[in-house]
């Protein structure tokens, strides 16, 4: 079947494409729904998952899965201030009170870890059980290690070459060289029990239904593919994050209308990304719509490898030029904002480009044909899609609007959709990987965090990036942007630091090297059952603050 973009533009949000479930939820999550005896105030959570993250430590399906079963029933050394609304987040003190390097030897971090605290199992957090934790997914030879977690984490820990306890609370961990961003990475890195996998006969699958963590939830209830139960964690170190309700659950609704639905029938009390035509029905209905300023970019990587079309720069170009943002924006119902960039132009490292990401479709054409290409002869190829999932807004709705609108400059995008966690697969293996190759595809669209230099620009720019080493997904390698990168991370002055990489950023917008569509604005829905809740400008979200 296929749609003009008109059609898309009134159909697409109204769940034509993309399929509509019939029934509000599945019929394991409405069994999941029903409140415990004596259980207290609960509040019921529709998120944008095919299935629950994983919740053995480090969860998989991206960043936006940190709310649901990491930062609920885990903690980094490193947090960041979720609590706050009105400005950008701070790194904050977590499991370590402190951090600093050592000025003999900058690769050298020292991490003084947080006295009294306990896991959901009652043993003590400690210096051994971080140094577990590392050995866990960075060493493949520990006798627990568990490839499910590495895969999740390893990624996100690039500058990690080697720890070790210096004392019961005290732990160093050594970078590969110099990197004054790397507390930024320690975001990711989230700590389980070692007493917990030891009673449980050292086996991650059991672990999964009966994890034992230091954050503010436990676990009380696990139904993969449906639903988790959270509940209180009375005894949480941290009496600003003891959560205000007893118990919160996680139904899996991956479907924006069923999601929707499910919120105006009363089967759930609030919802991520609400379905951008039925928000006016969800306001008469009295339901509070809350968004904020995200840094979160959804984008298009395209291969740089041999034999890539996009490594013809008029063919990016045109690519960037033959998307019209405001009507995107309109298909979100007002739920996003264009994107001229990987980050917004208020960001310090957005820097001045002189390529203008805008709509110009007659520009779009010229380019193409220069590349010897048009409408008579399109070039034609595969762009890599999810399906749906958090942070990928209305994954195909978007991708079926980008792909009309570049078929009609003379790209032929034939799209090849997969569920949110094979995508994120298909990034971390990279343009040369196996799943790209296996599906011929040239393109890769996943959307994500943009809060920080590393996770802006850096993971996706540097050369020794590549994946699979880092998501370098499209293989790009540029000694000059590798130069720029260096010397931010080398430098401990932050004004230096936005300078480089607002430079790092122009070169991308210039070189076109990713198709720029939209940034989030993360929109939740919820019911008067939900007194309160504090939407902070990131990805990360605190789940204690829910009432």
């Amino acid at each position: 079947m296929s749609f003009s973009r008109r059609g898309l533009m009134a159909a697409g949000a109204s769940g034509m494409i993309g399929g509509l479930g019939g029934l509000p939820l599945p019929g394991a999550g409405r069994a999941a729904l029903a409140q415990s005896p004596g259980s207290g105030r609960t509040l019921r959570y529709g998120i944008s998952m095919a299935d629950i993250p994983q919740t053995t430590g480090q969860p998989d399906r991206g960043a936006g899965a940190y709310q649901f079963t990491g930062h609920t029933l885990y903690d980094p050394l490193v947090a960041w201030e979720m609590d706050v609304a009105d400005r950008p987040g701070r790194l904050v003190p977590g499991l370590a009170t402190a951090w600093e390097t050592d000025p003999a030897d900058r690769r050298r971090w020292v991490f003084t870890l947080r006295q009294g605290v306990t896991f959901h199992d009652g043993s003590a957090f400690d210096a051994d059980a971080v140094i577990w934790n590392f050995e866990k997914v960075m060493n493949p030879q520990a006798p627990h290690f568990d490839n499910r977690q590495a895969a999740q984490v390893r990624p996100r820990l690039p500058s990690v070459a080697a720890w070790r306890k210096l004392g019961d609370m005290t732990v160093e961990v050594t970078t590969k060289a110099v990197d004054s961003l790397f507390p930024y990475q320690m975001l990711w890195f989230l700590i389980s029990s070692p007493a917990q996998y030891e009673k449980l006969g050292r086996d991650w699958q059991k672990f999964a239904f009966e994890p034992s963590g230091t954050g503010p939830f436990r676990l009380a209830r696990l139904v993969p593919r449906a639903s988790a139960e959270l509940v209180r964690n009375t005894r949480y170190w941290n009496p600003a994050r003891i959560p205000k309700a007893e118990r919160v659950i996680l139904v899996c609704a991956p479907d924006a209308v069923m999601r929707t639905n499910a919120l105006i029938s009363g089967a759930v009390d609030m919802i991520e990304t609400p379905a951008p035509d039925l928000v006016p029905q969800l306001k008469a209905g009295g339901m509070r719509i809350v968004e904020n300023v995200t840094p979160h970019v959804w984008n298009y990587h395209l291969s740089q490898l041999e034999g890539s079309p996009w490594r013809d720069l008029r063919l990016r170009k045109a690519a960037n030029l033959a998307i019209n943002r405001e009507e995107v924006v309109a298909l979100m119902n007002g739920l996003a904002k264009p994107a001229a960039g990987v980050v917004d132009p208020s960001s310090p490292w957005f820097g001045k480009p002189s390529f203008q990401v805008t709509y110009d479709p007659d520009a779009a054409r010229k380019l193409v044909a220069e590349a010897g290409f048009g409408p008579r002869n399109p070039l034609k190829t595969k762009f890599l899609v999810a399906t749906g999932g958090s942070g990928q807004m209305l994954s195909m709705p978007i991708n079926e609007y980008c792909q009309q609108a570049m078929r009609e400059v003379g790209l032929e995008i034939e799209l090849v959709p997969v569920e949110l966690e094979v995508l994120y697969t298909a990034w971390r293996q990279g343009a040369a990987g196996e799943l790209a190759k296996q599906n011929g595809v040239t393109a890769n669209n996943v959307a994500y965090v943009t809060s920080d230099p590393l996770y802006a620009l850096i993971r996706f720019f540097h050369s020794k990036q590549v994946a699979p080493t880092g998501v370098n997904w499209s293989h790009y390698n540029s000694p000059e942007v590798d130069r720029l990168i260096d010397e931010a991370v080398t430098s401990f002055d932050t004004e230096a630091q936005d300078r480089l990489m607002a430079q790092v950023h122009q070169r991308v917008v210039d070189e076109a090297l990713l198709v720029f569509v939209v940034h989030d604005t993360n929109p939740h829905a919820m019911s008067g059952k939900v007194a309160g809740y504090t939407q902070a400008q990131h990805w990360f979200q605190d789940l204690t603050t829910l009432g």
